[in-house]
């Protein structure tokens, strides 16, 4: 109990989010951006789910993916950011110690959901490209089913057991939180208990949560770029580089970010440092996602041009309806 010597025992009930360190006079303008940001991504998110449902022919194992993909960041991002937007519109900072356990875990269980999504997603290219006379019956809609509903549970349930260790801790002390939301690493240092066990069980979910699927999706990009190198065509190979490229972008930006703060000794990354890879893997992925992923892609653009055309006929003939009349 090292750890308690020279603090106030008494136990706090809430804790107050520092936010980005910013004045006042500042706060207005950062929440106008938080908030364009938050809404694009929710919009984007949601027009990539409407088209995947409502067009047949993106009734695929990869569109499939990525609608779930999008519904999930749509979750992700609703963890973090309206309670951000709601501190720098009313200045109010304070939350309950449950409140902020609570918003870790899901912000836990929702991230390493998406590095087991991303995985599946970068094996369903791995078959698609470097297996595909075998593709169609290697990913069916039931595996595609089992694949996501596998990735949900899993990265619920190796965050749970890292959880439940801290709803057993005490905090006292300093109710101040250096971050914008609940993380891990701030939080955990305000518990006047042994945190050491915690922190190892949180390393060791952290590292099967993101290490083991990095280097996964990076074995499928290896062999879909060693099979594209195959492809004798250069205009077949610019396509397909340009795609894997593309994703590649936004695996690294979310990895580099996740691995840093959480795998990497806590020691070593600065708390504006933390502050910064924190909203590259919180705001930049979700918002880069429907870009890179699919607004980027060929039928999901022309399948937003049919929609687009079938809501203008549809208003054209409302209106000549109305004039009849």
């Amino acid at each position: 109990m090292e750890k308690a010597e020279g603090r106030n025992q008494t136990p706090i009930m809430e804790f107050i989010i520092l936010g980005f360190g910013i004045g006042s006079e500042l706060q207005p303008l950062l929440f106008l951006v938080f908030l364009v940001i938050y809404i694009v991504i929710v919009a984007g998110n949601l027009l990539i789910i409407a088209l995947v449902v409502s067009d047949h022919n993106l009734h695929t194992p990869m569109y499939f993916f990525l609608g779930c993909l999008s519904f999930l960041e749509i979750c992700y991002t609703s963890v973090f950011l309206p309670r951000l937007l709601d501190g720098l519109l009313t200045g109010e900072r304070t939350v309950s110690v449950q409140g902020c356990i609570m918003q870790l875990y899901f912000f836990g269980g929702l991230s390493t959901t998406e590095t087991f999504l991303l995985t599946a997603m970068s094996y369903d290219r791995y078959l698609a490209i470097c297996h595909p006379l075998r593709y169609a019956a290697l990913m069916n809609g039931r595996v595609c089913g089992h694949m996501v509903a596998a990735s949900w549970i899993g990265g619920f349930l190796v965050v749970t057991l890292a959880n439940s260790f801290l709803w057993q801790l005490t905090f006292c002390g300093s109710r101040e939180i250096d971050h914008f939301f609940c993380d891990f690493s701030p939080m955990i240092k305000l518990s006047c208990d042994d945190t050491r066990t915690v922190e190892l069980v949180t390393t060791i979910v952290a590292a099967i949560g993101a290490l083991v699927p990095c280097l996964l999706t990076l074995t499928s990009y290896v062999c879909i770029i060693t099979s594209i190198l195959r492809i004798p065509s250069s205009t077949g190979r610019q396509k397909a580089f340009s795609t894997c490229s593309s994703h590649l972008m936004v695996l690294t930006v979310f990895y580099v970010g996740v691995i840093t703060v959480y795998v990497v000794p806590t020691a070593s990354t600065s708390k504006a440092l933390h502050k910064i890879l924190s909203v590259f893997y919180i705001v930049l992925t979700p918002l880069m996602n429907p870009v890179i992923y699919s607004l980027r892609n060929k039928e999901l653009r022309e399948s937003l041009r049919k929609a687009v055309q079938k809501l203008v006929a549809y208003g054209n003939g409302h209106r000549e309806f109305r004039d009849t009349f």
